[in-house]
């Protein structure tokens, strides 16, 4: 399983990933598949962070 500064990066790429696409007018799956994907590794986290306490 990832660490949290490995998911936190993870995210950060996948966030400005999402809004370059937003920014550039992307078809709307695409956008929808970079959001599947962020929610997919915030989900991780927050799993992570749970059994961390």
């Amino acid at each position: 399983m990832p660490t949290i500064n490995c998911l936190n990066e993870k995210i950060e790429k996948v966030r400005l990933k999402m809004y370059e696409a937003y920014a550039n007018s992307v078809e709307y799956s695409e956008l929808v598949k970079i959001s599947q994907e962020l929610d997919d590794l915030l989900n991780q986290l927050d799993r992570l962070n749970a059994s961390n306490n």
